[in-house]
């Protein structure tokens, strides 16, 4: 699994954070190590479409957090994910 849509919204479902902790929880989590550029356009298209939001922060690093319709959005996804995984499953069984 490596949609920078999904591995974002399921790193900000656990609680906000800020693009590096993302970046080091997604690598935890996935095995997968975004690079800034697609860590920071997916946090673009992800607030352009409600899904997250930026918090406010005396830091410089902006925390974001994980919106009801991202909760939303990442639950059909996983959903159609978990459908995927056990057709494939059943489909390498041998008969």
């Amino acid at each position: 699994m490596s949609d920078p849509t999904v591995l974002v919204l399921a790193s900000l479902a656990e609680g906000e954070k800020h693009g590096y902790a993302m970046m080091e929880d997604i690598q935890r989590f996935a095995g997968v190590r975004l690079g800034p550029g697609t860590l920071y356009g997916a946090i673009t298209r992800l607030e352009e479409r409600g899904w997250i939001r930026a918090l406010e922060s005396g830091d410089r690093r902006r925390p974001y957090a994980i919106t009801g319709a991202g909760k939303q959005y990442l639950e059909e996804q996983l959903t159609t994910l978990d459908q995927v995984v056990k057709t494939a499953m059943r489909r390498l069984r041998p008969a």
